[in-house]
């Protein structure tokens, strides 16, 4: 048989082999950035939403609540709302990822 068509072997039912199945791991690096992305880009897109649509019955200032610091419509106040949106990503990405691919390997 060649390496290219071996696959590990969990058991056998009666005379076929039956494949093991591997966790699915979360690469962390992966995660991280696509997480910090998706918080920045949705952060923008919220601070955006106040700019173009203010009457909108949204209550933006509820960001400063995940994000220390920020209030609204100031340069450095936006800046650091999105370096601490991309914050947040790593964040989560650094805790979950190890967390659930710890569990992943053991059930």
């Amino acid at each position: 048989m060649s390496t290219s068509t071996r696959t590990s072997v969990a058991g056998m039912v009666g005379n076929i082999p039956m494949p093991a199945h591997r966790a699915h791991v979360i690469p962390v690096l992966a995660l991280g950035m696509a997480l910090s992305l998706f918080l920045a880009i949705s952060y923008t897109l919220c601070v955006l939403g106040y700019v173009f649509w203010p009457n909108l019955p949204i209550e933006h200032s509820a960001l400063s609540i995940f994000l220390p610091g920020f209030t609204l419509l100031s340069w450095s106040s936006f800046a650091l709302g999105l370096v601490e949106s991309f914050g947040w990503g790593w964040y989560i990405a650094l805790i979950f990822a190890p967390i659930y691919n710890f569990f992943a390997a053991r059930i």
